[in-house]
């Protein structure tokens, strides 16, 4: 095994150039490799003689060892091209590490916002000046219809139907859907609306944005962004928080309060079910929080 090791890493050093850091790592993924068989047989393992299910093994023990999962798939690839290397030197017809799949990597939750934090959010804007009505409205819209920033930033006039207390969205690929908006997000609208009419920068007309700046044109998803910052600072809310985090916040409050995912699914607007389902990790661990906090005999 040393040897085919040994002829391995001067293959990648001499034919395919790789750095000195390059080298380094595949020597001791590969050194580690070998240490595991060693202590299991007692000796240096044969290479050519190891099957699939010896190589799974050797997965599962650095993962009981505590290895991160990408340390395991980089450990993996290298198993990889060890044994392709193999087949090309002829010492090995099949190569029995591209069976195996990759650890699948742990998806991140998102962060989003509770209830209370987000009504401190909302209620930062001041409400006697213009800009604090329009970003009042721009809050409130983001999270009474689960938005994507892109997607409030392209709102025109014509998109708002106060009767049906519904908007026009569109959405990634421009596939439009109806998002229902909330009581409080109507006033804001109202008011920012009115208090809109009243520049003369303002745009007229159904295509008309309905979020400008202050010289009269349509909003960037960067300007919601900043002023998101701005009122996250006056509120002294977490500054990981983003746009995107109240449509997380929107999500998993309406999963937390016994929405149906698929309808979940519709008001996000998205095309999988799997993209969708991440929301009920989050609403999963915070019932094992609470789980944890309530039972007596939890822990």
């Amino acid at each position: 095994m040393q040897r085919k090791i040994a002829r391995f890493l001067q293959h990648l050093h001499v034919e395919r150039g790789a750095s000195p850091h390059t080298l380094k790592s595949y020597r001791e993924d590969l050194e580690t490799f070998v240490e595991y068989f060693r202590e299991e047989d007692g000796s240096c393992p044969d290479a050519a003689g190891l099957t699939a299910v010896e190589l799974r093994s050797y997965l599962s023990a650095l993962h009981e060892a505590g290895y991160a999962k990408t340390s395991i798939a980089r450990k993996l690839a290298s198993l990889r091209s060890f044994y392709r290397f193999g087949q090309r030197e002829g010492w090995i017809d099949n190569n029995p590490a591209k069976a195996l799949r990759n650890p699948r990597k742990a998806r991140k939750l998102p962060h989003f916002l509770t209830t209370d934090e987000i009504g401190k959010l909302l209620a930062t804007p001041p409400s006697n000046a213009p800009m604090g009505l329009r970003d009042r409205a721009i809050l409130e819209t983001l999270y009474s219809a689960g938005l994507r920033v892109s997607e409030l930033v392209d709102l025109n006039d014509a998109d708002l139907d106060f009767d049906q207390a519904i908007v026009l969205v569109r959405g990634k690929g421009r596939k439009e859907r109806l998002a229902p908006l909330g009581s409080f997000a109507l006033r804001a609208l109202r008011q920012w609306l009115q208090s809109r009419q009243l520049s003369a920068k303002a745009p007229k007309g159904p295509l008309a944005p309905v979020f400008i700046n202050r010289f009269g044109t349509r909003l960037t998803t960067r300007s919601v962004g900043r002023l998101l910052e701005k009122h996250l600072e006056k509120s002294g809310l977490d500054r990981r928080t983003s746009p995107h985090t109240l449509r997380h916040s929107f999500a998993t409050h309406l999963l937390d309060r016994g929405a149906d995912i698929r309808s979940v699914q519709e008001l996000l607007g998205h095309k999988s079910l799997v993209t969708t389902q991440i929301y009920t990790h989050v609403s999963t661990s915070n019932l094992r929080i609470a789980y944890e906090k309530a039972h007596p005999r939890a822990r």
